[in-house]
């Protein structure tokens, strides 16, 4: 059985709490327009007003809030799917949720939908309609499978392509290019931060409810069964869940891409494989992660913007690979 020394856990969610904290009040101060610590001080507690104000509340918070909450779902996701088919490289787009809410997202572009909840509304409808195709059609005669729901699901992924691709194709030239920010991840386009915040919430305290169970997993499907866990049961709901964590993190940012698949294998090599402290911990590094990619890409030319999808791969890349290169030899994500 997996244990956990209490100490080290609490130092280590201390520190990356930190460190997400940290992202968020950067991405208050770096920008287009540089504000100073007392400005953004005053901003947040109310004493501000004028620009200053204007810029932290109505721009630089909702969109900072809204990439630490989309960076945390798609880490949490990515875990969940990593652990549920003890594959390092799983992430939480495996099952075609991300495609189903590109389509629902560019048929919205396509139809001239400007207002930021019309674009997330098609955005999450495409993505729901994605997981519930993917669910129904992968239990056929009513045996549900993993194989099955995966192929299913690579299936669906495949025809959102090609949707994509056909629409990318035919829409005019003056909406081309927000849809492909969108399709590379644009939290410029994020709205409400609050849904996506709680979301993360629920999603992690759900996921939290099974990390026993989870543990067990990870040593085997037949071990986890031998020692009481309902393997097809936790399978399916943690699928469940791992797909509406996914669904609100695309419907928030658009499709970004490697926080799900780098940030909870990262998070393993430095502190364990115990899903106890790992799923919290993904959650908080992939916020913090994705809250400094946003920020750099809205300044890094300012005031032009780059896509935060390309940032991501960017900052996580060498990341990756230096401690993958430090891991010892043999070892198992």
């Amino acid at each position: 059985m997996i244990t956990m020394n209490r100490s080290r856990a609490f130092f280590a969610l201390v520190l990356l709490a930190l460190a997400a904290l940290s992202s968020i009040l950067l991405a208050l101060v770096v920008g287009s327009v540089t504000l100073d610590a007392g400005e953004v001080w005053a901003a947040l507690f109310g004493r501000g007003e004028g620009l200053a104000a204007e810029i932290v509340h109505g721009l630089r918070l909702p969109r900072a809030l809204a990439a630490a909450a989309a960076g945390g779902l798609l880490a949490l996701a990515g875990a969940l799917m990593q652990v549920l088919l003890r594959n390092p490289l799983a992430d939480p787009y495996v099952l075609g949720i991300s495609g189903g809410a590109a389509v629902g997202a560019l048929a919205a572009m396509m139809l001239g939908v400007g207002a930021h909840f019309g674009l997330e509304a098609a955005a999450f409808t495409g993505a729901l309609a994605a997981m519930g195709l993917v669910f129904g059609l992968s239990r056929g005669d009513g045996s549900w499978t993993q194989t099955r729901l995966l192929l299913t699901g690579v299936i669906v992924a495949a025809g959102c392509g090609a949707a994509v691709a056909l629409m990318l194709s035919l829409a005019p030239d003056h909406q081309l290019r927000g849809m492909l920010f969108w399709l590379m991840g644009d939290a410029s386009q994020a709205g409400d931060p609050w849904p996506a915040l709680l979301t993360l919430a629920l999603g992690l305290s759900a996921a939290l409810y099974f990390a026993r169970e989870l543990n067990l997993l990870g040593k085997g499907p037949l071990l986890a069964a031998t020692l009481g866990a309902d393997v097809a049961r936790l399978r399916l709901v943690l699928y469940f869940l791992a797909s509406l964590l996914t669904a609100a993190a695309v419907t928030t940012v658009g499709s970004v891409g490697f926080i799900g698949l780098v940030v909870p294998h990262l998070v393993r090599l430095a502190l364990g494989n115990d899903q106890r402290l790992l799923l919290p911990a993904a959650a908080l590094a992939g916020g913090a992660l994705l809250t400094l990619a946003d920020t750099l890409a809205r300044s890094v030319i300012a005031p032009q913007q780059l896509p935060v999808g390309v940032l991501t791969a960017l900052i996580g890349v060498p990341a990756f690979l230096f401690l993958l290169a430090r891991a010892p030899r043999g070892e198992q994500a």
